[in-house]
Order: C-alpha cells, then structure tokens, then sequence
C-alpha cells in the first residue's frame, strides 16, 4: 500500500508540475524532518534534473526540502476530513524504508525524468510560480520558509495549529490557479482531482427576514394613534454537548472538530448576538455550561437569566432570558413533569413559566402596557409516547393558566416556546393550536406524527382519563384548587324572616337522636301545615355515593394559541424545517402566541392578532437547502437544530 502510494504521489507531481515545485512530497505527509540520506537522495535528483533544463531556466538549488499543500494534489474531502495529527500517524504515509528508496532511485532515472524536463521546457516562465488554495474551504498550512524559486514553501515541522482552523479556514491567495497539464497516464494509479469550488455557507444558510408589519391585515388592526412596545423573542436548542458525546452515530456525518464545545460556543453566542433577541429561550443546556459561561457572557450582554435543570441524573434543561432593560420580572414558576407513581408523567422533561412587565421609556408619560407571560419547554422525544407527550403539554398549559390568568377570568398575553418534538398537523400540535383534542382510543405514537408505527400489531392506545384525579388537573389544563370557588371568610349573619322559611322542612321536623329528651321541651314536634309536604322516608344503613365525572376522552384549553410559522415556504413549494434528525428534515420547534379567534373552519381555528400582534419573522429553510450545507451541525451553524425569532409588537394604551 505504502509502495503504490509513494509511486503514485511521485508520478503525478512528475508530470504535473516544475521542478522547483516538486519538493518532498513525502515529507509533506508524516510531518518530520527527513533523514540524511533520504534528503540527500532527493537533492540529488533535484539537482541532476535542473543540469538538464536549458540555461535560461536555471533554477536556485532548494537549501531545505519543503511543501506545498494544494487543493489540486488532495481531494477535497479527504482534506477536510484529515487533521495533521492523522497524517502523521497514517500508516499510508510513514517514512521511506530502505526499499522504497531503492524504488526513488530507479523512478529518478530513465523514462519518467525524460519525460518531466520535456514538459518543463515547454512551460513558460511566469508559470512555473504555483499558490496554495484555490478552493475557498481548503485547509491553508501558514508558511514558515522563506519562498524558494517562486513557490509557497513550509518548513517540515511538526505543525501544533489547531485542525479546526486549518480545515475549515478560508484560502487567502486565490489570484493564481495552478496549471492543470497532460500528465502521463499511470496504471493502477488513483487520479488527483482539484477541490471543486464551494459555496461559502453564509450564503447556503442564508435567512431572510420577513417583516409582518406592512401586510394590510396587520395595518388595518393596527391605528395610527396606536403605539407598539417592539420586541424580539428568540427559540433555541443549542444542543447540549453531552448528549452530542452520547449519540455520536447520529453526527458520522459532521468532521469531529465542528462537535467541539470550544468550537461550538463563539458560534452560538455570536449568532445570538447577531440576532439580538430581547427574551431568549433556549433548549439542551448544559447545567455546568451554563453556570460557567452562558450566564455570565448573557449577563454582560444585559439579560437576566433563570434556568431549569432536567430531574433525576439528567445534565440538561431549559433557560429563559430576558433584558432587564426591557421587561422586569413578576412571577416565576418551574414546572417538572415528573410524578412519581404515574406511568403516564415518569420522565425528566421540564419547563419554564414567567410573567413579565414590560418597561416603557419614560418620556411615554402616563401609559400602560399588558404584562406578557413567556413559556418554555422541551418535550419528551420518543416517538412512541405520545400518551407523555400530551400530559406533559397539558400541565405546561395549567401552569400558564394559573400564571397568565387576570382577576377578571381573562389572560395576559401568552408567548409559548420549545421543542415540542411534534411534527406540524400532529394531534399534539393542533390540540395546541386549536384548543381542543379527543384522545380516546388513539395510538400513542400518531400523537406526535414523528414516525409511523402502524404496522405494530398491538400498539399502545390512549385511554380516558389520561391521568388521574390526584394530579389535580382538569381536562381544561386547568388546576382543580383555581376551578372551586374560593369560601367566604367569617360567618354567615341570616335574618329571623329567612329563617322562618325552614321551620317546617324535613330535617326542622325530625328530632336529633343526640339531643337531651326534656319533657314540654324537647320532646314537642312543630305543627306542619297540611300544605307541607311530608318527610322523604329515611333510607338506612346506605352511604351516599360519590358523585363521579363521566370520562368523555376529549382535553381542553383556553389560551387561543397561534403559531408564528407557516410550517410552509410558499416561493420553494417545500415544507420549513427545524432539524434534519439523520439527514431527514423536520419541524418540532415552535413559538406560539395568542390570538383572537375569528371562527372555527374544517376542524382548524382561524385566528387574527389581538393586544399581541406578530410583526415579522426569521425565515426557515427548506430541507435540500440543508443537505448542500451537508445537514446540521455544519461549520457555519453549530447546533443541529435552527434557531426561531420573531418579533412582536404589544399595544400601549393610556391609564
């Protein structure tokens, strides 16, 4: 293997390049200092080469053997894909061993070297100068030699660059392009192709930003007199970097470096940076990442910050950000989704809940505007559950209506963000667009639409009552101690006249069995009045039976919840994506948000903006715009999901 690789390097710079060019390729790969020997050999052949160009092209001996990496003497892929650290343990490309320096010796001579003079002397001068990285993703090897007779040389050294900055820096000379020339076909040899020239990736991912605010339906809704308190709200799963380390099969496809947390970090934090969201929701934190570098960078950038780790030995959670320039807090409330006892609520997802008051410029004066309530969650994954997946919605959606509820019985506007891990049109995710779910008898894996599993012979049904009484929710997500109405403090003072109303009904008339028997006291039964009626025969040794709930299997809520996103890129024709789950595009991420109904058609509720009007969007991409970036994570995008944002425009009223 090793002798056809020499061969094969050799062969091709032979033919494809000028003397002055062909330096130690061989070094080139192990990353070492050549022994005596070996670079004595190689000057040699340098320098009988350069004794039979014509005097006109003399060429400067080499003092030190040098390299060139260039994107026409290595593919592309197997460029990106190699640190320096690999070549030089690559057993494909060990020093020379004694034998394969016989075979130098024996290429050096006869017909090849024949052949490589003539084609020199037909090149003109001003191209025997080559420069390394034509292609704008090539690995570029910074020089540390001297230029030697026009080409960009290295010094052959043990190289410590870091190999994410070598694979995926951009090539800075890119004027000259080598000279592509004839070579001499070689049998069994592997063809060199150049790097075909891509597209940065800034422009492959590039994102539109689609401003909602001039479209007629939300001018008509929107008066001139009417002022809007603007804002951004950001959705986000970073992708915590332990569950990267736990599920590597899902990322073969990604060069190990882009997997790197210290290569992911700067990536993430710019990029919400760039985007500059006023409340930040983000999904998969890393507990010790957290505490150690996203909340102290965020509190610099001027967020206030409360996160949630996931329960039991889970390392991940949920954060919510705000700016404290812009809203201040008023309630906040962690909700855990795990019960013990409760096969339907066993797992360690978590959310978050908290009502905000926006802060309004000073020079508004007197004017007010609503508090606004921001959610977010991240749902269980697994496909199969969708029994979970729903209870756990559901006590999200109870803990938003006892958060979100005013004293009038109405709610503040509600701003719902995460990883639902449903697709859109799922049973889940019109159950929280449309309010309104039967459940009863359905499969638990159509709940989320990730997956089919309909060729399961006995899959698992969804049955009435979802969960039980004792978890203290009602089928409307609501909580049954904020359903009762609340009893009266003190006692009760009633008039003599209302009293007398009762002097004659059945328990008036019947003698306690523990009351004292006085003769003429006690013992005397009221007259009642023949119009009276009488006294229901008494049932005996019979307890009363509780009074149970009919189970109807249909859940419920109130909150009137749009999605931001269409779920639809009308200019592609293609569905929007979220994360690319083993090269498969999907949506699972969303930002829902209150909405006024306006009516209810085919089984979907349409909705217009309320006090809350959606102003614009981030646009998503589609899933084949995804793979030419070769999926998610890639070096320009560092999570393998999309970040959300929208911005919304709240209406302040006078007091």
């Amino acid at each position: 293997m090793t002798d056809a690789f020499s061969t094969c390097q050799k062969n091709v710079l032979l033919a494809k390049s000028p003397s002055t060019q062909i330096e130690g390729v061989f070094a080139a790969t192990t990353g070492r200092l050549v022994p005596e020997e070996q670079e004595a050999l190689l000057q040699q052949w340098l320098k009988e080469e350069v004794e039979n160009l014509p005097a006109s092209e003399s060429v400067p001996a080499a003092r030190k053997v040098s390299v060139t990496l260039t994107s026409a003497w290595l593919e592309g892929s197997e460029l990106l894909m190699t640190s320096l650290s690999d070549l030089n343990t690559s057993p494909e490309v060990t020093q020379c061993a004694d034998q394969q320096l016989l075979e130098l010796n024996t290429l050096a001579s006869s017909e090849l070297q024949d052949h490589a003079v003539a084609e020199l002397a037909r090149l003109p001068a001003e191209e025997t100068a080559t420069v390394a990285g034509s292609a704008p993703w090539a690995a570029v090897v910074p020089q540390t030699d001297h230029q030697t007779a026009g080409c960009a040389g290295i010094n052959v050294e043990v190289l410590n660059d870091d190999p994410a900055v070598l694979a995926w820096s951009l090539a800075c000379d890119a004027e000259t392009v080598p000279p592509v020339l004839p070579g001499q076909p070689i049998q069994d040899a592997v063809p060199f192709y150049p790097v075909p020239t891509e597209v940065p990736y800034h422009e492959i991912l590039w994102r539109d930003w689609e401003d909602l605010s001039v479209q007629p339906c939300v001018l008509e809704q929107v008066s001139k007199n009417t002022s809007l308190f603007e804002f951004r709200v950001m959705s986000y799963n970073i992708l915590a970097q332990d569950l990267v380390e736990q599920g590597l099969d899902l990322y073969v496809h990604c060069h190990p470096d882009i997997l790197n947390w210290n290569y992911r970090l700067p990536n993430l934090l710019q990029e919400i940076q760039h985007w500059d969201p006023d409340v930040l929701c983000l999904q998969e934190v890393q507990e010790n990442h957290y505490w150690e570098q996203l909340e102290p960078t965020f509190k610099e950038m001027g967020f206030a910050c409360f996160y949630k780790r996931r329960t039991g030995t889970k390392t991940d959670g949920c954060a919510v950000c705000y700016k404290h320039s812009r809203f201040q807090l008023i309630s906040l409330s962690p909700v855990e989704y795990f019960r013990p006892g409760l096969d339907v609520l066993n797992r360690d997802n978590v959310g978050l809940v908290l009502l905000l008051q926006p802060v309004l410029p000073e020079e508004l004066g007197l004017k007010a505007v609503s508090p606004l309530c921001v959610a977010n969650t991240h749902v269980l994954f697994n496909p199969r559950r969708g029994d979970i997946k729903l209870a756990q919605v559901a006590l999200l959606l109870a803990e938003i209506d006892k958060i979100a509820r005013t004293t009038e019985g109405s709610y503040y506007p509600v701003i719902l963000c995460g990883d639902l891990n449903s697709v859109p049109d799922s049973p889940l995710y019109k159950f929280i667009r449309n309010g309104e779910l039967s459940y009863h008898g359905m499969p638990a894996w159509k709940v989320s639409g990730q997956e089919n599993f309909s060729q399961q012979l006995y899959p698992r049904k969804l049955q009435a009552p979802l969960w039980p009484s004792s978890l203290g929710v009602t089928d409307k997500c609501q909580y049954v101690a904020l359903c009762q109405p609340k009893k009266l403090a003190g006692r009760r003072e009633y008039s003599r006249d209302f009293l007398l109303q009762f002097r004659f009904c059945d328990v008036a008339c019947e003698r306690p069995p523990q009351l004292v028997l006085l003769e003429g006291v006690t013992d005397a039964k009221p007259d009642r009045p023949a119009h009276w009626p009488k006294p229901a025969a008494m049932v005996k040794d019979r307890d009363p039976q509780p009074f149970i709930p009919r189970c109807s299997g249909v859940i419920q809520h109130g909150l009137n919840l749009t999605s931001v996103y269409s779920h639809f890129l009308p200019h592609r024709g293609r569905p929007e994506v979220t994360t690319m789950p083993m090269g498969l595009g999907a949506t699972v991420d969303y930002i829902f948000y209150s909405a006024e109904p306006v009516e209810d058609k085919a089984g979907r509720r349409l909705y217009k903006d309320g006090a809350l009007k959606l102003l614009g969007r981030l646009s998503l991409l589609s899933e084949d715009v995804l793979l030419m970036a070769n999926g998610l994570p890639n070096p320009f995008c560092s999570s393998d999901h999309l970040c959300l944002l929208a911005s919304f425009g709240l209406e302040i009223s006078s007091l």
